[in-house]
């Protein structure tokens, strides 16, 4: 439970709404003592002021401080301070606790000077207030407000933990059904999606997943095609070595040049299979290796047209090379280079009906020489020219040999092109032909 991703949300939401509340509590309450402090020392200063001015009123009408008395006691008893008045000598003339009538005033409280109305250069008195002496008021309005503040903070902590809640579980439901989706996935179910609504983060997860899940099950789909045709390609020619091999044991057939030849045969597919096999583990490890040099890619090609050219002329097939005069030399390995165009001349043959054509052009590119081998064959349906170079993909499922093996020529001259640091694509048009292009760097 607590190491759970909806609890660890909680607690850390928790923390910070018990952080922000507090914090907030804290400055408001602070704040608003310090107003009222302010508020308290305007209405003093307020009421100081108003008991100046009507002492000096009084003592302008009366002349002097007779009965004045009355008046400072009422004003004791209404604002529950000591409030006393002192002649200019410093006697005092009234004290609202009648204790010190007529005696001289000694204090080290503030005095206000008392100016007639008349003659305001002139003090005639000196009031004294003392400070409140009941702050029970003000007491009761701090705890009142801090209260409010109390009762509005676990309110507001009690919604902000509920509505945390809610978000969490709402947050972590596409998660949990991402999780569950992971575990069947796992388990090789690879058929599993995940159908969330989200458009923020969670549903790009969301979509990288069902996109790694559909590519898993291609590939797994592809997986298992390549055990059967490799089982395939590997029984027909066992089949016949085999046929052979028992001809001969029972004297059906002889040893003569003729057997032999077939035999080499079928041995030559086999150890064709297992080195196209080989190469491609060791291009997708990156441990192929490379003896790059300056090479004229101009010969290169006309060498392996030269190669293939047997195989073209018996389906009928013509072979056109378009090369400029003069063309850069690049950095490559030669016998990967010429592997990859006798891999692409190979599959122009295979899918090129007879009375077709195959042309190879190649020019230089911006740093690069850019080399196509095209045809006038069947071409390529759209739904299936993003998967070509993919190990095993065929266009064509049937498994005869006429058709291309099992499907790793394409693949491998994509391993070995980028090898290289370059790059190869496909174009093709349905029953107009197809287009092979790639990339190899220029030699400094």
């Amino acid at each position: 439970m607590i190491h759970s991703l909806q609890f660890r949300l909680v607690v850390a939401f928790t923390l910070v709404i018990l952080v922000t509340v507090g914090a907030v509590f804290s400055f408001i309450n602070r704040a608003t003592q310090d107003e009222i402090r302010r508020f308290e020392e305007r209405v003093e200063q307020n009421r100081a002021s108003r008991m100046e001015f009507e002492l000096s009123l009084y003592y302008t009408r009366q002349g002097g401080w007779e009965g004045i008395q009355p008046f400072v006691e009422q004003w004791g008893n209404l604002y529950e301070q000591r409030i006393v008045v002192t002649n200019n000598n410093g006697i005092v003339v009234a004290d609202s606790e009648g204790d010190l009538s007529g005696k001289l005033y000694e204090t080290e409280l503030p005095g206000q000077p008392l100016m007639p109305m008349m003659q305001p250069e002139a003090p005639v008195g000196t009031l004294y207030i003392s400070p409140p002496s009941s702050l029970v008021s003000t007491q009761l309005l701090y705890a009142a407000i801090g209260r409010y503040f109390l009762w509005g903070g676990l309110v507001a902590i009690g919604i902000a933990l509920i509505i945390t809640f809610l978000l969490s579980r709402r947050i972590l439901s596409p998660v949990k059904a991402l999780t569950s989706a992971a575990q069947r996935f796992g388990h090789g179910d690879f058929s599993q999606s995940v159908e969330i609504k989200d458009r923020g983060e969670i549903g790009e997860l969301a979509k990288a997943f069902n996109s790694m899940a559909s590519d898993l099950e291609r590939v797994e789909q592809l997986r298992r095609n390549m055990v059967a045709d490799i089982a395939h390609e590997l029984r027909t020619p066992l089949s016949n070595i085999k046929g052979y091999l028992e001809a001969i044991l029972d004297g059906v057939k002889k040893q003569d040049t003729e057997t032999i030849r077939s035999l080499n045969e079928e041995a030559t597919l086999l150890s064709r299979l297992v080195d196209d096999l080989q190469e491609l583990s060791l291009a997708e490890a990156g441990k192929l290796k490379l003896d790059c040099k300056p090479e004229d890619i101009g010969n290169l090609v006309k060498q392996a047209v030269s190669t293939m050219q047997e195989q073209a002329t018996a389906k009928g097939l013509l072979v056109f090379t378009n090369l400029p005069e003069t063309l850069p030399k690049v950095k490559i390995d030669s016998h990967r280079i010429n592997q990859v165009l006798r891999n692409l001349l190979k599959n122009a043959i295979a899918h090129t009906e007879k009375g077709g054509s195959i042309t190879v052009t190649a020019q230089e590119q911006s740093g690069w020489v850019k080399v196509s081998v095209a045809d006038t064959g069947e071409g390529i349906p759209p739904e299936a020219l993003p998967y070509i170079f993919e190990r095993f993909y065929r266009v064509d499922k049937s498994r005869t040999r006429a058709t291309g093996g099992i499907g790793l020529g394409l693949t491998i001259a994509k391993q070995l092109v980028e090898a290289h640091g370059g790059e190869i694509e496909a174009q093709s048009e349905l029953g107009k032909g197809s287009r092979f292009i790639f990339t190899v760097p220029v030699s400094e």
